[in-house]
């Protein structure tokens, strides 16, 4: 087995995959970046409640679906992801959120959010799309 080297953790890849190695299955996994960014995408993607053994975790983001795409959309967006991310990623500091793309008629919003990871001093950004996909029919 490898030994971990990392300081800025490890984790499930997400969505969950497995690999083969040397004839092994095994669980795939992230590391450093990539799993604090994956992280943060599950934490925006996860409605408070969701999760059994941690019903608190989460962004409320969805109570902001059917809100006027505005000034007071964009700063309580801004609020509720920094709430977030501050509490759920202790991992990263100076989180900056910035609405890109605003199309009402789309029902899409492009949400930046950029931040510092404490350990490296680096900056990063990840761009999270903000919207729901309408149902298809299967049939």
């Amino acid at each position: 087995m490898e030994k971990e080297r990392s300081f800025l953790g490890r984790g499930w890849k997400f969505p969950p995959a497995f690999e083969k190695k040397n004839g092994v299955s095994s669980v795939a996994m992230s590391r450093e970046m990539e799993d604090i960014a994956e992280s943060i995408r599950i934490i925006l993607g996860t409605m408070p409640g969701e999760r059994v053994m941690q019903p608190e975790f989460g962004c409320h983001m969805n109570k902001m679906v059917f809100e006027k795409i505005d000034t007071m959309f964009t700063t309580e967006l801004n609020d509720i992801i920094y709430r977030a991310l501050l509490h759920f990623e202790p991992r990263i500091k100076e989180v900056a959120i910035e609405v890109l793309n605003k199309s009402e008629l789309d029902g899409k919003v492009m949400v930046n959010v950029k931040y510092t990871i404490i350990a490296t001093n680096t900056r990063h950004n990840i761009v999270y799309p903000f919207y729901l996909e309408e149902g298809t029919n299967v049939g």
